[in-house]
């Protein structure tokens, strides 16, 4: 992947990407934990939640990562072939909602399935989202949104896709066109023995 350097609006210390970049912790090309099926995942730099425990503590600092253009990201995704579905995850994607926004709607025109973690409550993330635009394209161009903090003392195993019992598994879509929380669950299938067996 080829990282641009270059110089970015500043908020306090930290580089702020703009639509075209995004401040990257860094990438796993076939993810198999970040959603159901082989996915790309993309980490992004900057989290202020500081969750305890947190099993990324180097991509909270928003002043770390590598200033990468999206269409970059973009080609390298392609590029890989076996992956339909991408995952933003961090770091805080929506502390970068209008370089994760430009990402996830392109990423959807080229037909990708996009899910996102946050830190944040989808109702929180929903009240900010009228004063702030680019978090409203971003709730826009996702499918599932898994929310809330890491919660050390609720962790499990046992979840999928989860990282503790207090995060949800949020149908973005369906919630935005309801207007109330709707939980994502995965398609379910039943397996049966052929007749002749």
């Amino acid at each position: 992947m080829h990282f641009m350097n270059e110089t970015l609006p500043r908020f306090g210390d930290a580089e702020i990407p703009d639509s075209t970049h995004i401040s990257l912790f860094g990438t796993v090309p076939d993810s198999i934990v970040d959603g159901p099926g082989l996915r790309y995942a993309v980490f992004v730099q900057g989290c202020s939640h500081g969750c305890p425990g947190c099993h990324n503590p180097e991509s909270q600092p928003a002043e770390g990562g590598t200033v990468t253009a999206i269409a970059d990201l973009l080609a390298d995704i392609e590029a890989n072939g076996l992956v339909h579905d991408v995952t933003l995850s961090g770091g805080e994607p929506f502390e970068q909602p209008a370089a994760c926004a430009a990402l996830a709607r392109e990423l959807k025109r080229r037909g990708y399935g996009v899910w996102s973690y946050s830190g944040y409550l989808y109702e929180d993330l929903e009240r900010r989202a009228a004063e702030e635009p680019a978090i409203a394209d971003l709730l826009d161009a996702i499918d599932v949104l898994v929310d809330g903090p890491f919660v050390e003392s609720r962790k499990s195993l046992e979840l999928k896709w989860c990282g503790s019992s207090n995060q949800r598994l949020i149908d973005v879509p369906a919630t935005r066109r309801t207007g109330s929380v709707q939980l994502w669950h995965p398609a379910s299938f039943t397996l049966e023995r052929p007749a002749n067996w």
